[in-house]
C-alpha cells in the first residue's frame, strides 16, 4: 500500500513574523514614530512600511488582533544581538571549587585549606570539600565528621552548606556556597 506524501513541516523561523510571514487580515499598527493608527488591514500596513523603506514587524502575536510596528527589522535584530551579548558578558558563572582533606590533617594544613576556600566565597564560587579515608581510617569516620563540624563552624560567617555531608564509598562530600 502506497502512503501519500506529505510535504516536510515548515520551518519554523526563530523571532517575529515580518511582512508577508504575517497571516492575519487586520492589525494593530504602530508607525515608524510610535503612534497608534489603530486596527489596519495587513497589506495596507506592509504597503505602508514599503513607502517609508521600513519593514512591519509583529510585536506581540498572541493579542487580538495582534499588534505589528513599522521599524527598521535589520537594526531591530541587531540591537537585540547586541543585548544578548551584553547580557552574557555581565553573567557570572559559578564554579564549584574543590578542596580535598583527609581525616588526620595537620594544623598548618588545615589553615592553607581555609586560607584558600576563603579566597573562593569572596571571589563567589561553591566549594566541595571532599574528605578522603584510607585503610584503617574507616574504622575511626568519627575524627573526619568532628573535622567537617569544624569547618562549618569556621566558615559560618562566610557560607552556608548547601548540601550536607553524605558518604560516597570510602569519601566524605560536603557543599558549602557562599552568603
Amino acid at each position: 500500500m502506497r502512503r501519500p506524501n506529505k510535504a516536510p513541516p515548515a520551518a519554523s523561523k526563530d523571532g517575529p513574523r515580518i511582512n508577508d510571514d504575517i497571516r492575519n487580515a487586520q492589525i494593530q499598527l504602530i508607525d515608524q514614530t510610535g503612534e497608534n493608527k489603530g486596527t489596519v488591514e495587513t497589506v495596507v500596513a506592509i504597503r505602508m512600511a514599503q513607502d517609508v523603506g521600513m519593514d512591519l514587524v509583529e510585536i506581540s502575536p498572541n493579542t487580538s488582533p495582534p499588534v505589528c510596528k513599522i521599524m527598521d527589522y535589520g537594526k531591530y535584530k541587531y540591537s537585540a544581538q547586541k543585548k544578548a551579548a551584553e547580557a552574557r558578558k555581565r553573567q557570572k558563572t559559578v564554579e564549584i571549587k574543590e578542596i580535598k582533606l583527609r581525616p588526620m590533617i595537620d594544623d598548618h594544613d588545615y589553615d592553607v585549606k581555609m586560607r584558600a576556600m576563603q579566597r573562593f566565597f569572596e571571589e563567589g564560587d561553591k566549594v566541595k570539600i571532599t574528605l578522603r579515608y584510607r585503610g584503617r581510617e574507616m574504622a575511626h569516620q568519627e575524627i573526619g565528621t568532628k573535622l567537617l563540624d569544624k569547618i562549618k563552624t569556621d566558615v559560618a560567617e562566610l557560607a552556608k552548606v548547601e548540601q550536607d555531608a553524605r558518604f560516597e564509598g570510602r569519601q566524605v562530600v560536603m557543599v558549602l556556597a557562599p552568603r
